[in-house]
């Protein structure tokens, strides 16, 4: 009985040891306002870490396939991973938030496996990622698709000026109208985020520009 309790505080010891690694690992995500915090990765580490020390030590005696658990573990934290991620205005949203929360599963795995100095090299280097591809560097950053309505007075070479502006060498879906106003509806894809301000700042820094629309679904 006395074994069978030292066994299970040790257990548990692993089971806290992955749940601080899930703990800042989720407050990395949870700093940058991500759809998965601290909670979900804590969680999903100290669950992941609950489900290996069963396969490993549950089975005792059975004739059972103990790494079955843990397989079911790798496909299971898909299911959460799925609900992360979403298709909106033409950009996927989640998917890096979904990939940490599978890869926090195996920092769990691995603590309940007794490999303690490989999870936490795995939680470092985890974190140390997120922060890196964080940076503000043209290498890093995601594309947008933006949909433009941009109104130009009578001028000319009016798709150059849009390239300039934009910093894009070519565009998706160009419509023209031409009047007493040219209108061009274009599809831009860059890796620079417009904001509204951004925009004012275009229309009022080029005066044969009447107005700039973004049209996103």
């Amino acid at each position: 009985m006395f074994e069978q309790f030292v066994t299970e505080s040790q257990f548990l010891l692993e089971m806290l040891y992955s749940a601080v690694l899930g703990f800042l690992i989720g407050l990395e995500r949870k700093m940058r306002s991500k759809e998965a915090g601290v909670k979900t990765h804590t969680m999903v580490c100290l669950g992941s870490c609950l489900l290996m020390i069963i396969s490993r030590y549950g089975f005792d005696g059975l004739q059972a396939d103990k790494a079955r658990v843990a397989a079911q573990i790798v496909s299971g934290i898909g299911f959460i991973g799925a609900g992360m991620i979403v298709y909106r205005k033409n950009v996927v949203h989640g998917l890096t938030t979904a990939a940490g929360v599978w890869a926090t599963a195996g920092i769990g795995m691995a603590c309940g496996a007794g490999l303690y100095f490989l999870a936490l090299g795995g939680a470092l280097i985890l974190i140390l990622i997120q922060c890196i591809l964080h940076i503000n560097c043209k290498l890093f950053n995601a594309k947008h698709s933006y949909r433009m309505k941009i109104t130009f007075i009578q001028t000319e070479n009016e798709l150059e000026k849009i390239k300039g502006i934009f910093g894009v060498n070519s565009f998706q879906k160009v419509t023209i109208t031409r009047g007493e106003k040219i209108i061009y509806n274009v599809t831009i894809v860059s890796d620079v985020e417009m904001r509204s301000a951004e925009l004012d700042a275009i229309v009022r820094e080029n005066e044969e520009i009447i107005a700039i629309e973004r049209c996103d679904d």
